[in-house]
Formats: structure tokens, C-alpha cells, sequence
């Protein structure tokens, strides 16, 4: 394994489509109305409309990148890595080799749920991830690499937190279409009522 992170990976695990298009769906029933609302309700000038868009788009290049996360696992380690287009001051990339994995640690979050740790042999933990396509079978793989117990691993969020997500996001995308027709076809006769 290089000393960057790299492995060579036989495995490669990405974040899961329900998480990516739950978080998406989210995301643009969230923000897609600021800057039609901005520029006829709020009487935002041209320059701020147009600095509001760029902060969404650049928003939304941020969450790309947070989800473009890659987990390879190879015969020789395993390694948390993302794409070169994404700048090295946000990437949280890191590399083990299964000869340095010494245990797997459980530890709780804020919101009550457990997230788990590699810990190598110098006692450096390193965060498994645990969004991705795949989740057992990779630690399935760690477990027969390591020979660590992982029957009691189980994923951070079921399936079922990103479909509430989803339906949230439908019900968001709705209401941001019944405001801005409002907002348009109220405009239009010279009242809005919001």
C-alpha cells in the first residue's frame, strides 16, 4: 500500500444511491426556490439574485464532493480515498494495511447510534465508513482479513431514515411549487400574499 492511501484495491465501495439521492432530493427541494423568491418577494437587486445562485451552486458542488468518497479494499489494506478533482484541504483520506489492523472499537454518536473505528497497532483509530453500497460484504471482507468478530457491525442508518428523508424532500418540493406559483401568479395581478 502507498504511503498516500492508495491500496490496491480488489473492492471498491461508494456511498449508497438511496443515501445520494435522498441527500440530493433534500438539498434541491431546500434551495431551489431561494433565488425565484429572493429576486420577486424579498426585492434582492440583480447582483445579490445572481451571488444567492452561485452560493447554491457552489453548495452543491460541496455535497458532490462529500459523496464522490471511495472505500478500496485490496489484498494488502484498506484505504478511504476520493477523486483528484476534489481539493486535498477537504478530503479526509486515509490507508491501513490489514498487518496494522490490531481491533475494531465501538463508539457512541450524539444521536445514540454506534460508529466504529479501525484501531491500528500504534493506536491510531480511523473511522469506517459506514454510508456505503455494500456495507456488509466489505465487512465481511475486513473480517476475513483481519479475523476481527464484525457479526455485531451494523450500519449507522437504515434504509428507512433515507426513505423519510426522500418523502420529506417530496413533501418540501411541493410546497416550494405551490409558494412559488403563488409567488409568480400573485405577482403577476400586483398582490403577493405570503
Amino acid at each position: 500500500m502507498a504511503v498516500d492511501g492508495q491500496v490496491s484495491s480488489s473492492q471498491t465501495f461508494k456511498i449508497s444511491p438511496l443515501i445520494r439521492f435522498a441527500l440530493w432530493s433534500f438539498y434541491v427541494a431546500l434551495v431551489l426556490p431561494l433565488p425565484v423568491l429572493g429576486a420577486t418577494v424579498g426585492g434582492l437587486g440583480q447582483v445579490a439574485t445572481y451571488s444567492l445562485s452561485a452560493a447554491l451552486v457552489g453548495g452543491a458542488v460541496l455535497l458532490h464532493m462529500a459523496l464522490a468518497e471511495v472505500v478500496a479494499l485490496g489484498e494488502d489494506g484498506i484505504a478511504v480515498h476520493y477523486p483528484m478533482w476534489v481539493p486535498s484541504f477537504l478530503r479526509r483520506e486515509w490507508g491501513l494495511r490489514w498487518s496494522e489492523v490490531q481491533d475494531l472499537k465501538a463508539r457512541s454518536t450524539g444521536q445514540g447510534g454506534l460508529v466504529y473505528y479501525l484501531v491500528a497497532r500504534d493506536g491510531r483509530g480511523f473511522l469506517l465508513p459506514m454510508r456505503i453500497a455494500g456495507f456488509t460484504r466489505m465487512v465481511k471482507l475486513i473480517h476475513e482479513k483481519t479475523g476481527i468478530d464484525t457479526k455485531d457491525i451494523k450500519p449507522l442508518a437504515q434504509p428507512w431514515m433515507y426513505g423519510f428523508l426522500l418523502v420529506a424532500a417530496g413533501f418540501l418540493a411541493i410546497a416550494d411549487g405551490w409558494t412559488l406559483w403563488t409567488v409568480v401568479h400573485g405577482s403577476e395581478g400586483g398582490l403577493v400574499v405570503l
